[in-house]
């Protein structure tokens, strides 16, 4: 460790009596960085998670496409197996599989419940497609299946791809506004702290000033002593937040809510937080002494 980190950390006896250890500004410096950082770790936990979930919604539609067929009762076994054959020779398909009534069963359910009767409802038969890595021509497999078979209609997911990956984007873009607009209300809240410190001992800086101490002298004790309480009151905050977060369900298949968390590697981005809240306390506090000390002459 640097000499010069190492006697900033260590501190100056004398100097530190100028800021009070405890009270108001004490409990305030420390109550701001807990809760923002705690904040800090659910937005940053959104927007890692939005990253995941547009990524894999975007490579799952990518590679799925769906063929529905529409077609009179008695035409539609002849129209799916037609779609079939049409599916299996084309290039760029890797496999076509028709759902079966309690696969479609299953996927109507969350609307019309379990018992829905698809057998008794005009329900189209659905194709699952999947692609290829080099994918396939999805004009000219529309072509081949309005030839085949009539009533069927090739849909490349495109027009849900889109909007999806666009809101999980948006949704991301928002944690990281959250994260900016949480960092610049703590610097606020310690700017504020700082103030009043600063304030509350104006004798005891006048007195220093007697005696031959710089400003510079001055405000290092408070840039110290604020820098500390805010970087002890973040890593609380870290671990309450990675805490919570811990204790959230772990089902990221089922939605966004329940996918909310860290994995693996993200979970390095949690003690970079408190770093980063000693950084902005630092900075508020040497721009608070800075201000309050020049009024102060």
């Amino acid at each position: 460790m640097p000499a010069a980190l190492t006697a900033w950390l260590t501190g100056d006896a004398s100097a530190d009596r100028v800021v009070p250890p405890s009270g108001f500004t004490a409990q305030l410096t420390l109550f701001a960085a807990g809760v923002m950082t705690f904040l800090t770790v659910f937005a940053l936990a959104l927007s890692l998670a939005t990253g995941r979930l547009a990524e894999r919604w975007g490579d799952d539609l990518a590679r799925a496409s769906t063929v529905r067929i529409s077609a009179p009762a008695d035409q539609m076994r002849t129209q799916t197996a037609a779609a079939l054959r049409v599916l299996e020779t084309t290039e760029g398909v890797e496999s076509a599989q028709a759902l079966s009534a309690e696969d479609q069963q299953a996927l109507l359910a969350p609307w019309f419940g379990p018992d829905v009767p698809v057998d008794a409802l005009p329900v189209p038969q659905l194709i699952e497609v999947t692609e290829s890595d080099g994918g396939f021509d999805a004009a000219g497999l529309r072509l081949r299946l309005s030839a085949e078979a009539p009533g069927a209609v090739l849909d490349d997911h495109t027009r849900w791809r889109r909007p999806l990956v666009a809101a999980a984007s948006r949704l991301r873009a928002l944690g990281l506004l959250s994260i900016l607009l949480i960092g610049g209300a703590m610097a606020a809240m310690i700017t504020l702290a700082a103030n009043a410190a600063l304030a509350a001992n104006s004798q005891v800086i006048g007195v220093l000033r007697l005696v031959g101490a710089k400003d510079r002298y001055i405000a290092r004790a408070f840039v110290r002593r604020f820098t500390l309480r805010a970087l002890i009151g973040s890593v609380a905050g870290m671990i309450c937040g990675a805490t919570a977060i811990l204790f959230l369900p772990d089902q990221g298949e089922v939605g966004l809510l329940t996918g909310l968390g860290f994995r693996g590697i993200e979970w390095l981005w949690l003690p970079l937080l408190p770093l980063a809240a000693a950084a902005v306390a630092y900075g508020a506090t040497r721009g608070a002494a800075s201000r309050v000390l020049a009024a102060l002459r």
